[in-house]
């Protein structure tokens, strides 16, 4: 039975910073990982926090449009990591960011970050895929409605978006066949603040839930299947256009490749307005 309120607060909280004493590089923020009902912390939490955190060290001219992670240990949930922002360079047009991330000593988490001054020129993307309405879709709550667990409570309404599948979800039994392809229309639970920046962070931090998801799908498995073990590994994000992440966007999802226990998926993000605003790629570990 889903128990949980429909909030976007968890996502709100993951991504408040506390500036401290820098001990590596230029700046340091603290931040702290949010619930989940697994011994590792939600990786789209290191996203957003070290996205959130290269943000503050950039003059408002200029925008976030790629971003390159690295996960290297496990993060405890519920605890402080603290994001050392290097300042590598200042262009005119361009800044460049390295963050890392450190937890109990040891780094945790990289990442490289580019910015860019906005510039006026030719403006091309591919079509948006064709999708049914999310409205026509099953919610995450009303889809586990029935299913007990702390792992239903949180996939219902733990994560701060809501999260409609097609063709179908694989929480706990795989929903729509092994085709290479899923989609996912995704929204906030609440009105997000009028931020350009936090936009992009909420995006970087909702693309790690389902990015593997493509890869559970052609090996005939779903996030119940007894055994399972997956973990990311590495991440790139693009930001190409602003959107909100408060209005219904849709993440159209493929798996790349799978060999080694790794796996590479790619998703992009198209508002509901057929704009494309970001391409993911990620690679992660799962082994069943």
């Amino acid at each position: 039975m889903i128990t949980g309120t429909l909030t976007s607060e968890t996502f709100l909280r993951a991504v408040e910073l506390t500036e401290t004493e820098a001990q590596v590089f230029d700046e340091a923020y603290e931040a702290t990982t949010q619930y989940v009902p697994w011994p590792k912390a939600y990786g789209g939490d290191m996203v957003a926090q070290a996205a959130a955190a290269m943000m503050r060290s950039v003059d408002a001219d200029r925008n976030l449009h790629s971003m390159h992670s690295y996960f290297m240990r496990p993060v405890d949930v519920g605890s402080t990591v603290r994001y050392e922002v290097e300042r590598l360079r200042d262009g005119r047009g361009y800044s460049t960011r390295t963050v890392r991330g450190f937890q109990n000593g040891k780094p945790v988490y990289a990442a490289m970050g580019s910015f860019q001054v906005s510039e006026d020129g030719p403006d091309f993307q591919p079509q948006a895929p064709a999708a049914v309405e999310p409205e026509s879709l099953r919610s995450a709550a009303e889809v586990l409605a029935d299913t007990d667990g702390t792992a239903a409570d949180y996939w219902g309404t733990g994560r701060s978006f809501d999260m409609r599948h097609i063709p179908g979800p694989v929480y706990v039994e795989l929903e729509g066949g092994t085709a290479p392809q899923q989609a996912i229309w995704v929204k906030a639970f609440d009105s997000l603040p009028d931020s350009k920046d936090l936009q992009r962070t909420a995006l970087a931090y909702v693309c790690d839930y389902t990015i593997l998801e493509p890869l559970l799908r052609v090996n005939g498995l779903n996030w119940s299947s007894p055994g399972l073990a997956t973990a990311s590994l590495d991440h790139s994000m693009w930001f190409h256009r602003d959107g909100r992440v408060d209005d219904w966007v849709l993440y159209a999802q493929e798996a790349i490749s799978g060999q080694s226990n790794r796996g590479l998926a790619m998703g992009r993000f198209f508002d509901r307005q057929g704009r494309l605003l970001a391409t993911v790629a990620q690679e992660g570990m799962i082994r069943a």
